[in-house]
């Protein structure tokens, strides 16, 4: 899985092949293919492993804390350090209609971070405010921002700064 994971990291899923796998394991393909008979499901156990490499973001973030500034710059925090660790994911989000098996892992990232949006905020995944947050902490954002020169701890700070500037504005 390790070699998996640095493979699609470098250079993609889409351009990744099994018998690159295999050489950077230092196995046989035969035996990748023994434990992965298909391509997805060697992506599927990629997936699966690199989610294991962390603890997912979750409401824990939030106990205690009362003040929406805080909880939005734990949440962004916590979500770009997800995304650190998930060095493919880039890949995974861009290469989703060419190999339909990332599908599941875009929209399972998405609607896990529009559930923490909504309970950051105390509103709906529906509300306008849930929505928003959730759009500002993507991994297009992230990335963006990264490719400007911040770090992942100075994009998550910009990336809760701008929100909340946002989330102020629209209070009467």
């Amino acid at each position: 899985m390790r070699a998996t994971f640095e493979l699609h990291a470098e250079q993609g899923i889409v351009a990744t092949t099994m018998k690159q796998i295999a050489e950077r394991a230092g196995v046989s393909v035969g035996s990748v293919y023994n434990h992965f008979p298909s391509y997805d499901q060697a992506i599927a156990a990629c997936g699966a492993y690199a989610f294991s490499l962390g603890p997912e973001p979750s409401p824990a973030l939030f106990e205690g804390v009362n003040d929406i500034a805080e909880r939005v710059r734990r949440l962004a925090h916590a979500v770009f350090a997800q995304f650190e660790r998930l060095r493919a994911f880039g890949y995974v989000t861009a290469e989703q209609d060419r190999l339909p098996v990332l599908k599941a892992f875009v929209d399972q990232e998405r609607a896990a971070r529009l559930a923490l949006a909504a309970a950051a905020l105390g509103e709906p995944e529906s509300g306008e405010g849930a929505r928003t947050l959730a759009a500002l902490l993507d991994h297009g954002v992230y990335q963006a921002l990264k490719d400007i020169g911040l770090g992942t701890r100075a994009a998550a700070a910009r990336a809760a700064e701008v929100a909340n500037a946002w989330l102020a504005s629209r209070e009467p």
